[in-house]
This record gives C-alpha cells, structure tokens and sequence, in this order.
C-alpha cells in the first residue's frame, strides 16, 4: 500500500526556519518525481517545488525560489523541504506528492509572530 506521511509543521515566526518531512512506503521516492504543494486557507492548491527521478534536478516556484530547498534521503525513502526565512504568506497546509498526484494528508504550517 502505498503512504505518504508529512511532518514537521508548526507555528513560526516570521524569518523563521522549518523542515518538513515526507516518509514514504509502498514504492521508492527516487523512483517518482516527487513535489511539495501546499494550500493556504480558502485558496486553491499551490505548486512548491519539485525533485526530479535520476540526478534529482530541482525547480521550484519564484514565490519560494531562494528560500525553500527540496530535497530526498534515498536510505529513508524520504522527501525533504527545508524552509527559511518564512514569511506570513507561506501559512498553508503542505502536501508531499507523487508524479500521479497521490498525496499525504498534510502539515500545517503557520508563519505569524
């Protein structure tokens, strides 16, 4: 059966860092594309950032360009997102998902001081 389990979410202030934590079982995360989305209130789902199969190329979104950083440990089968220098606008739920769009149940993340 195939998880996606997020971590790591929480209530920080504004400048601040999180990591965000995605364990996957049921398939291999270096196998799938994998990316962050997210889903601020009364607002549709957002695209974050995305690691690719192979040499694991990353993009992501100029609204976190710079600041978040995607990443994946292939011992632990786990997608990464480090977040700096949060801003107030980043307060969303985040979602861990797979190339199909099969997602986790998400972290909350809440930027405010």
């Amino acid at each position: 059966e195939v998880q996606l389990v997020e971590s790591g979410g929480g209530l920080v202030q504004p400048g601040g860092s999180l990591r965000l934590s995605c364990a996957a079982s049921g398939f291999t995360v270096s196998d799938d594309a994998m990316s962050w989305v997210r889903q601020a209130p009364g607002k549709g789902l957002e695209w974050v950032s995305t690691i690719s199969t192979g040499l694991a190329f990353t993009t992501y979104a100029d609204s976190v360009k710079g600041r978040f950083t995607i990443s994946r440990d292939n011992a632990k089968n786990t997608l990464y997102l480090q977040m700096n220098n949060l801003k107030p606008e980043d307060t969303a739920v985040y979602f861990c998902a797979r190339r199909s769009g099969t997602r986790g149940q998400g972290t909350q993340v809440t930027v405010s001081s």
